[in-house]
């Protein structure tokens, strides 16, 4: 029998994941969940099957978005800083961000599940679609970390599954 929910990886997972992408030490510890109604300084990462049911919900709040999108560029810690001050990801940042969560979507594949694909990131300032949203409010299956990347600094990144 073939399963039909896609996991929430483990916290060790996520933070082994950043640890070989970004080249730095990266700690996790759990965290609170992260609103969607947060003035929409966040990012919203849709990761779908192949028959583009929704899957997976990843969201980050500014600070994660920064830090982790300038890190894997090698973009100077201050600039970083700056995105976060300013409230807004420079183009440069975004590509970088988008690539990170591209990448986690191999933490939600595992022989005999549903692949999933990235699908869509909604950036802060933009509106991700009503379904994606509430399925960030979800209560159950999800993890919610404080992401620590050493020489940036802290933000936070949840992982939700369909209830």
């Amino acid at each position: 029998m073939i399963a039909t929910v896609t996991p929430v990886p483990a916290p060790k997972q996520v933070r082994d994941l950043l640890v070989d992408l970004l080249g730095r030490q990266v700690e996790v510890r759990p965290g609170e969940p992260i609103s969607p109604d947060e003035d929409r300084r966040i990012t919203v990462a849709s990761y779908v099957d192949d028959a583009l049911r929704l899957r997976m919900v990843g969201v980050a709040d500014l600070a994660f978005s920064a830090y982790a999108g300038a890190a894997i560029g090698l973009v100077p810690a201050a600039g970083a800083q700056l995105a976060v001050e300013d409230r807004a990801l420079p183009t440069l940042i975004q590509d970088n961000l988008y690539e990170i969560l591209n990448i986690c979507a191999a933490l939600l594949n595992d022989e005999g599940l549903p692949h999933v694909k990235l699908h869509a990131v909604d950036f802060p300032g933009s509106t991700p679609p009503a379904q994606v949203l509430a399925m960030a409010c979800a209560l159950g299956r999800r993890l919610d970390l404080v992401v620590d990347i050493a020489g940036y600094g802290t933000g936070r990144f949840s992982l939700v599954g369909l209830p």
